[in-house]
């Protein structure tokens, strides 16, 4: 299955400018430009916590279990942000990568700073 990704920043950033820039009525798409699918995005999550943890890899990649999928899911969601890219000159800033490293890092500090993740380190 195939996902638009978007870091959450970038998505806040094509909103605010849309309401500074955008025309009154009109309707803007917000995509990441990041046609992923869902192995891919598994196997970089992976890798980034296995860089920031200093892990191997395969540590987290041997975790993976294919499931099968519900019934009737879609395969793909993409969103075409042509209109904001070119009336706007709206782009995201993230690569889908460091999106997604910002965002286990985030993860990763927010589970150190709580109790259950300083008795996890110990």
């Amino acid at each position: 299955n195939i996902r638009d990704w978007l870091y959450v920043v970038d998505h806040c950033a094509a909103i605010w400018e849309v309401v500074q820039n955008g025309r009154i009525g009109e309707t803007y798409n917000i995509g990441g430009l990041n046609n992923i699918n869902n192995m891919e995005v598994v196997n970089v999550l992976c890798t980034a916590l296995a860089d920031l943890l200093g892990e191997k890899r395969e540590i987290f990649s041997d975790l993976i279990t294919l499931v099968r999928d519900r019934p009737g899911h879609d395969w793909r969601y993409a969103i075409d942000a042509t209109k904001i890219q070119k009336e706007l000159h709206w782009a995201p800033a993230e690569t889908f990568e460091s999106g997604i490293r910002k965002t286990v890092e985030y993860y990763l500090k927010k589970l150190s700073d709580s109790p259950v993740g300083a008795s996890i380190q110990k």
